[in-house]
């Protein structure tokens, strides 16, 4: 029964495709810059032991004194852990490499599965009243992955427009169909964004095809263009909406975040 005398909390959407260089992290970034543009406020959970959305919203390695590692492993508690960034009203909990440890220390705890929703789900939450909570996953369908799908609401699936993309896509699939089976039945496809689409590319064109010929309306009518603005704004450690706010990159994020809103009260609705 819930807890009717708690706010509802935040939509916490898994950001997850097990096959590296898919603009996962991204994805996760620049589409919760996008969502606190419009006015919401996010926090980003960096849940691959790379670190990498750590790193492109500002939070040098050094300064990773509690991460997610933390929050799993140790219990740690969510003011030790979540840290700000230079853009207001989003934040993140960072991670480290300590955190591809994860798996073989977890293994014996019995809530392995459910350590993350449980750490997301506590009353210590309320008080920073986030709308959105985004997860970014590590490329591959190991426990660190299963514990975001089990803690969220719904996954987005990055696929980028190259030949095989729509392949890795099935096992993901498989994978969401286990989790509702097994821990968390609410689960749903938040939808599916092609990345680095090229509208100049025959094979960008047949990729979008074919997803939207399997997949039909779970595939985000938004693509995110190959932009060389994309690709820099990490090595400046921000967003591409804060790196070159006009650049087609930010303009394709904000629109994917605008399809994601309206989605979502479509759902809520």
């Amino acid at each position: 029964m819930p807890d009717l005398s708690r706010p509802e909390g935040p939509r916490i959407i898994a950001v997850a495709n097990q096959k590296g260089g898919v603009g996962k992290t991204t994805t996760a970034i620049n589409l919760a810059a996008a969502l606190v543009e419009t006015g919401l406020r996010v926090l980003v959970v960096d849940l691959d032991p790379q670190g990498n959305a750590s790193t492109g919203l500002g939070i040098e390695s050094a300064d990773r004194d509690a991460t997610t590692y933390d929050l799993l492993v140790d219990d740690a508690p969510l003011n030790e852990v979540i840290r700000t960034t230079e853009i207001e009203d989003l934040c993140v909990i960072p991670a480290t490499v300590d955190l591809s440890s994860a798996d073989i220390e977890l293994f014996a705890n019995e809530k392995r599965s459910f350590l993350l929703h449980d750490a997301l789900r506590q009353t210590a939450m309320d008080e920073y009243d986030w709308d959105y909570v985004l997860i970014d996953c590590p490329p591959s369908l190991n426990l660190l992955t299963v514990n975001a799908m089990v803690a969220s609401h719904s996954v987005l699936i990055p696929l980028q427009s190259e030949f095989f993309a729509l392949e890795g896509v099935s096992q993901l699939l498989l994978t969401i169909r286990e989790v509702r089976q097994s821990a968390n039945p609410d689960l749903r496809i938040e939808g599916v964004v092609l990345t680095m689409f090229d509208r100049r590319n025959n094979l960008s064109q047949q990729v979008e095809q074919d997803a939207r010929d399997n997949l039909g309306d779970l595939v985000f009518q938004t693509k995110i263009p190959r932009n060389v603005r994309v690709s820099e704004a990490p090595s400046y450690a921000l967003p591409v909406l804060n790196y070159d706010s006009n650049s087609l990159g930010a303009k394709a994020y904000r629109a994917l975040a605008q399809e994601l809103i309206s989605n979502n009260q479509t759902v809520a609705a």
